[in-house]
């Protein structure tokens, strides 16, 4: 890491902190949403009902709407009052202490397991946001693809950590002859811990380099989301761009939210089995989000996530076409590298794309685009299961329409011509 890669005044300790809170918040989503707690929630706490697929799916659809309609609203309050971090304290609180009560979600514990759950992902979804806001303040324009990348790969890393946490645990528990309502429960306590001790680095020594603005004091954040979304028409690229990431997002959130539901019921894995897969999987994503990082600053941001959306859809078709766990194995590592690239690639994208000083903002508008895909994509996966009488291979070949409907989006947008206009639209808005 060089300092040309770096906005004036940072230094490379600061991206290390910032990289910090992809490490921690990832065991979160890798434990709770993807590995974990999902086939837990089907087989124990809704007792394998014919719609508990369909009620995981739902109770995160609920959370995700709740960041979609309060990420725009929360980003405008943060950009007119620099106020990114105290939030991140808040949402970073709300998140381990949900994840927390997740511990009490024993076998019919619905309720309490649903409301936990979303509260939880609604606390993360916003926090997810409000760091990857921090960018763009970090990293230069050229440097976006690199620096998010090395964030996205260390987070996989936080992932590996929490995940193998759990894996020794839950290894010591089934070899004492616990059961999965004994030692899950308690993977929930091990994965809050560690989100909450490794995301002390980025709240305690992260600065806030965003200065309030005394013009927007003036008006409501409502106003400010309001004047943004009615002046999108000055930003065609971004605007596309946030229509692409619906659909093809829909597709990786099915992908991440349902992977340990698909291998279970499909291929008959037990939680260890699942937990090994998804150790391996975050390996794999961690080499691409870092690898592909660098490839996306010289490709280009476009043909970057154009070549992932491939590897997406190779994917899919290989997992479902998979007559027995070996290539499935093989799909879950392509997987693996498309989700670090493509993820990191889209928090690269709005950085470049969002107007200077509202960051936050932006980002909020971008969160509302992957909070909207979080919906649609499990859920789709969700009805397609409940009305195929649990047909997983048919389910996941219907998420495989949402990539390539990103790859029609993706057509017609120009980074360069994008960032030259979200600079006109700070001019205009007398922001630079």
């Amino acid at each position: 890491m060089t300092s040309p890669l770096l906005q004036p005044g940072v230094r490379r300790r600061e991206v290390w902190v910032w990289a910090m809170y992809d490490f921690a918040n990832s065991g979160y989503t890798t434990v709770v949403i993807t590995a974990v707690f999902g086939a837990y929630f089907v087989a124990a706490v809704a007792g394998n009902a014919p719609w508990a697929t369909f009620a995981w799916t739902l109770a995160l659809s609920v959370s995700y709407a709740l960041v979609m309609f309060t990420a725009p609203l929360i980003g405008a309050w943060a950009d007119a009052h620099a106020g990114k971090k105290r939030l991140l304290w808040f949402t970073t609180l709300g998140c381990v202490g949900f994840t927390a009560l997740l511990f009490f979600a024993g076998p019919g514990a619905l309720v309490l397991a649903i409301g936990a759950l979303v509260l939880s992902n609604y606390f993360f979804g916003t926090g997810e946001n409000l760091i990857a806001a921090f960018l763009p303040e970090l990293a230069r324009p050229r440097a976006l693809g690199r620096v998010s990348g090395w964030g996205w790969s260390l987070g996989y890393v936080g992932g590996l950590v929490s995940l193998g946490a759990s894996l020794v645990w839950i290894g010591w528990a089934q070899g004492r002859g616990l059961g999965a309502d004994e030692f899950v429960p308690v993977s929930m306590l091990i994965t809050a811990a560690l989100f909450a001790l490794a995301s002390l680095p980025t709240l305690l020594l992260l600065r806030e380099r965003a200065v309030p603005r005394p013009q927007a004091r003036a008006r409501d954040a409502w106003s400010e989301v309001r004047h943004t979304l009615g002046h999108l028409q000055q930003l065609p690229d971004l605007r596309r761009f946030l229509v692409c990431t619906v659909l093809y997002q829909a597709g990786i959130q099915a992908v991440i939210t349902l992977a340990a539901i698909y291998a279970s019921q499909v291929f008959h894995f037990d939680t260890a089995q699942t937990i090994q897969l998804v150790l391996l999987v975050n390996v794999t994503a961690a080499l691409g989000a870092f690898i592909f990082g660098h490839v996306q600053d010289r490709i280009g941001h476009v043909r970057a996530i154009a070549v992932t959306l491939v590897g997406w859809l190779g994917m899919v078709l290989l997992a479902w076409a998979a007559p027995d766990e070996r290539m499935f194995w093989v799909a879950a590592n392509l997987a693996g590298l498309c989700m670090g690239a493509s993820q990191s690639a889209g928090r690269a994208m709005v950085g470049l794309l969002a107007p200077p000083a509202r960051q936050a903002e932006f980002f909020g508008l971008w969160g509302l685009a992957v909070k909207l895909a979080s919906i649609l994509g499990p859920l789709t996966y969700g009805a397609a299961s409940w009305l195929t009488a649990g047909d997983h291979r048919q389910s996941l070949l219907v998420t495989g329409s949402f990539f390539v409907a990103g790859m029609v989006a993706l057509r017609g947008i120009e980074a360069g011509r994008g960032w030259r206009a979200a600079h006109r639209f700070a001019r205009r808005n007398g922001e630079t």
